[in-house]
């Protein structure tokens, strides 16, 4: 097996131990009438109904493992979940909707989501099923505003070079759901969330915009994003009127560390990136290398992560005192801002710009994908990459800085070679970056 299939390999473990199967199985059993989620125990003989709502790229995954933990007593359900990451389900419905730019699909969704919420009373258990993608997925129109108006927002938010905790920062100042508002809906029931953590830290206001966690940010904060990545000129007018409003105490804030409606809210961390790591660690380690884990809060613009990637591998490369092979991992979301009209994604565009800092580098292995097994708008996970790859492309004329520059790393690696390809994963916990160093 050869450096660039054990780095898959390894990509590969770590994604497996992050599947809803094994996360919702430690985190959820019934025995007799009492229901366990963590810490958590309730009374069957209590609760009158069980509504299970949710959204994200594996909550339809979620929520067939917990089908199969509480089958018929689940009263309603309702999840959306990006296309093509669809299960069947037998109480649970589930609408595939536009993700990372939201849908009329992922509006409708939402609506029965809030539906079924509102529907739950005091003695009702609400469970909420949460992942990487909810921002995009469970999305709503703020007032007065048109569906147009929202995805042209959400477009430009994703090509500019914000963070994530900047980009949901405005997702949750144009929206009734997010920011903890979905708690609203919900009380007085009982709402517990089941969490997979797709953002740096871990954060639960920023995971899926924050739908059951309190929200710190402000409408002040919101529009400061815009401002500072010079989009307030592209979005529409009505769009940041209803920003600008909320800035002046006109619209309601979301919901605020403290606030008595969260009481009766558990959020809890399933999965993590770490726990991905740790997975691909032992995978290493019983493929021979040895194996560091150098970062699980990985985040910066693409460019650099790559340098100081490159870097580190050649650090230990060079190190006589370092047992080798070695195997070096990360985990993060790197931070890309698009200026070009290829195709791609951050895994992908970090991949190849690890590609041309490799070209004279021999021995070194570097794999980027992602954990939900898509990157940007593309069907492959990523790419993996070493000193033959930019040799590779320039023998048939292909001009790795090009492809760079137009941020078609796509079309790069599907003419040399080097795409990971897992289809729909139906996890996320962010990316994995897996650097072989031999």
């Amino acid at each position: 097996m050869n450096s660039r299939k054990k780095a898959e390999q390894i990509f590969i473990s770590g994604v497996k131990s992050v599947t809803p199967e094994k996360l919702i199985s430690r985190s959820m059993s019934v025995k007799g009438s009492v229901l366990k989620i963590c810490d958590l125990s309730f009374s069957l003989d209590v609760i009158r109904n069980i509504f299970v709502i949710g959204a994200g790229k594996a909550s339809a995954a979620m929520g067939h493992y917990v089908e199969n933990i509480l089958g018929n007593r689940i009263t309603e359900g309702h999840i959306v979940v990006k296309y093509g990451y669809s299960c069947k389900l037998k109480r649970i419905k589930v609408t595939e909707a536009g993700h990372p730019v939201p849908d009329l699909n992922g509006i409708m969704a939402t609506q029965e989501i809030l539906r079924i919420a509102r529907h739950a009373s005091e003695n009702d258990l609400v469970i909420c099923l949460i992942s990487g993608g909810g921002s995009a997925l469970l999305t709503d129109l703020p007032e007065g505003c048109l569906p147009e108006e929202l995805f042209i927002v959400n477009h430009l938010l994703i090509r500019s070079g914000a963070s994530i905790n900047e980009i949901n920062t405005v997702r949750k100042h144009l929206s009734d759901v997010k920011g903890g508002q979905l708690v609203k809906a919900v009380w007085p029931a009982t709402l517990v969330s089941l969490i997979l953590s797709d953002v740096p830290g871990n954060s639960l206001e920023v995971v899926a915009s924050g739908p059951t966690a309190p929200d710190s940010t402000t409408f002040g904060e919101a529009v400061k994003v815009l401002e500072n990545y010079q989009l307030t000129n592209d979005i529409t007018v009505p769009i940041l009127n209803y920003l600008k409003e909320g800035e002046r105490g006109i619209r309601p804030e979301t919901l605020k560390p403290g606030d008595p409606l969260f009481n009766k809210t558990f959020n809890i961390l399933a999965g993590t990136n770490l726990i991905a790591l740790e997975e691909a660690k032992k995978a290493a380690i019983d493929l021979g290398f040895n194996t560091i884990i150098i970062e699980s809060e990985m985040q910066g613009y693409v460019e650099n992560l790559a340098q100081n990637i490159v870097d580190t591998a050649l650090n230990y490369k060079n190190n006589n005192e370092i047992k080798k092979p070695v195997c070096l991992l990360y985990g993060g979301e790197p931070t890309i801002k698009v200026t070009g009209e290829g195709l791609g994604g951050r895994n992908q565009h970090l991949a190849l710009s690890a590609a041309i800092k490799l070209r004279d580098l021999p021995g070194i292995t570097f794999l980027s994908a992602g954990t939900d097994g898509t990157d940007g708008s593309t069907q492959a996970a990523g790419a993996v990459v070493d000193a033959d790859t930019v040799h590779m492309a320039l023998s048939i004329n292909a001009d790795p800085e090009k492809y760079l520059d137009e941020f078609d790393s796509f079309n790069f690696f599907k003419l040399t070679g080097g795409h990971i390809i897992t289809g729909p994963t139906l996890t996320n916990v962010m990316d994995l970056v897996v650097v072989i160093v031999e």
